[in-house]
């Protein structure tokens, strides 16, 4: 045999208790007083008082110089996709003045040494002809790969750009065209 659900009694909550659902009532709110006022040490300050930092809870950055139309020139050098006029240098982040410009060049290539397996062919054929063949093994093959990372800074405004180099002379290439900049940035 099943029971069917009762109902509560009025006053009563679900489980039968019949303080469950009500209000929690305290017997008096707390009171605070205020605090007592520190007399002002020998220094003028109060024991344990710091003052506010300057410029409120946070230091506020001194306003920015606003940014004026620069003349337009021809380009004079590009590295990568930053193009440097006589005036202006003109980025993907923005155009920011030649004048008080930071530049830094980072080199993050490497050249790789090895041989070549044309040469160890040969070396192998003609190892039997008194030992010519050995000759080949002294072919070298030199490969290089990665990038010359660009820094371009002006106040608070920076852009880097990654150059693809694949020889020694296009690396030396990309760090006398940042020195051109930076000769331009005086």
């Amino acid at each position: 045999m099943t029971e069917t659900p009762r109902e509560p009694a009025p006053g009563q909550g679900p489980g039968g208790d019949p303080d469950r659902h009500l209000p929690v009532q305290y017997p008096t709110p707390p009171t605070f007083e205020a605090a007592p006022q520190a007399q002002p040490g020998p220094y003028g300050m109060q024991p344990g008082a710091f003052p506010p930092p300057v410029g409120g809870q946070y230091q506020q950055q001194p306003p920015q110089q606003p940014l004026i139309a620069l003349p337009a020139g021809p380009v004079l050098v590009t590295i990568g996709d930053i193009s440097v006029e006589q005036q202006r240098i003109v980025t993907p982040a923005g155009v920011l003045p030649t004048h008080g410009t930071n530049w830094s060049a980072m080199d993050m290539s490497r050249t790789e040494e090895k041989i070549p397996g044309w040469a160890i062919v040969l070396a192998i054929i003609f190892a039997l002809a008194c030992l010519l063949g050995l000759l080949f093994l002294l072919c070298k093959e030199r490969r290089t790969t990665g990038f010359v990372q660009v820094t371009v800074q002006n106040g608070n405004r920076t852009h880097n750009t990654h150059v693809g180099v694949s020889s020694p002379q296009q690396v030396a290439d990309v760090l006398a065209r940042v020195n051109f900049a930076r000769s331009l940035c005086v």
